[in-house]
């Protein structure tokens, strides 16, 4: 609810009403996942197996967006964007022991978004908008080669559980906000984003569903009079309690069936952040933020989609350009907890695997934004 730039409609549909001339931004953000995978212990129907220590599970993404705020009048705007909401990937070694617990695990989704504000008087404006959401899943599983010594050779080291390569999908989506203004330097923002489920194929018939959670957010913004200075805040509910399992259809050759549920068994998280801003001068504007995220996992933990509470630290600036384009640039550290972790896997009758670990997950994000008026 800040509103200095057309991405707020992302957040917040309503925010877009607070904009008098036609809006653009476009960028990219960088996101750097270190993540460890320690003292962890593989075992065979219970038999333990010793598995090294791995720090290289996480990965580099990028995840561009654009965004357009459109005034008609001095009630009306409408607005279309395209950004990415979630995403998560890890790759572990092929030569990983516990491998039916490692591979290669790649989520994410695309969001293009259709938007439009209506300004009722001074204080109040509502939002409503339009989510066409693509989805791209890919998830590779083979049993390790522990468990074909282990089995006599019934399931032979390298057998295929699950290979879902670059599945897609689309689904509808929706989101609403409002925006309340006390005045010019005092505002709230409400806004509530549901989100589907979505089915992915890929080439060969198989597919995965993932179940995208909901997303509800309070937030405000105030400057301080006769200052520089500005605080905002906001508290983010995220609705992972329908990320209970995601389902394979169609799987071809795997002992796990042609039908396989993988159990995540989710809860709800929540983020609460405070930042503030200082309007240095004309040219600049510096910013800085403190969030806490907590964890969506709950009993059941994962070392291939690890999670924990996390503390986010960030810091950016604006540069103006001149009256009618800036540049935004942001860096965030981002510091989770060490996590227990313990799964377990049925192979085949009479025979299942396990693996008990510590993870690790922290993660650099970096961001460049382009903006302008027109």
């Amino acid at each position: 609810v800040i509103a200095d730039n057309a991405s707020v409609m992302a957040r917040n549909p309503a925010a877009m009403a607070l904009f008098d001339k036609t809006e653009l931004s476009l960028g990219f953000e960088s996101i750097t996942s270190m993540i460890e995978v320690s003292d962890a212990e593989y075992n065979i129907n219970g038999n333990p197996v010793p598995v090294a220590n791995t720090d290289d599970v996480g990965d580099t993404s990028i995840a561009p967006n654009i965004h357009l705020i459109v005034p008609v009048n001095d009630k009306f705007a409408w607005g279309v964007n395209a950004y990415s909401n979630f995403g998560t990937k890890t790759e572990f070694d092929d030569s990983y022991t516990a491998a039916e617990y490692g591979g290669l695990t790649d989520v994410q989704s695309i969001n293009f978004g259709l938007a439009g504000s209506y300004r009722l008087n001074e204080q109040w404006s509502f939002g409503a908008g339009l989510d066409l959401i693509y989805g791209q899943g890919t998830m590779k599983r083979e049993t390790s080669a522990a468990l074909g010594v282990a089995s006599g050779g019934l399931v032979p080291a390298g057998t295929t559980l699950v290979d879902v390569d670059e599945a897609d999908g689309w689904a509808v989506g929706f989101n609403l906000g409002a925006v309340y203004e006390l005045d010019e330097n005092n505002r709230f923002g409400l806004a509530y984003r549901y989100s589907p489920e979505i089915t992915a194929k890929d080439d060969k018939g198989q597919e995965i569903t993932l179940p995208l959670p909901d997303i509800a957010e309070f937030s405000g913004y105030h400057k301080i009079e006769d200052t520089k200075f500005a605080v905002h805040y906001s508290v983010q509910w995220i609705g992972w309690g329908a990320f209970d399992q995601i389902d394979f259809d169609n799987l071809q050759g795997s002992p796990l069936g042609s039908t396989y549920a993988k159990q995540y068994q989710w809860q709800d998280g929540w983020h609460y952040a405070i930042g503030g801003t200082y309007y240095l001068n004309s040219d600049w504007t510096l910013r800085a933020g403190y969030m806490y995220d907590t964890s969506a996992q709950d009993e059941l933990t994962s070392i291939s989609v690890p999670d924990s509470d996390r503390q986010w630290f960030s810091a950016g600036f604006t540069y103006h350009i001149d009256t009618v384009s800036n540049v935004d640039f942001g860096f965030t550290y981002l510091m989770g907890d060490d996590v227990d972790v313990s799964e377990t896997t049925p192979i085949a009758p009479g025979l299942s695997t396990g693996v008990n670990a510590t993870t690790h997950a922290d993660a650099i994000l970096m961001g460049l934004q382009y903006s302008r008026s027109f």
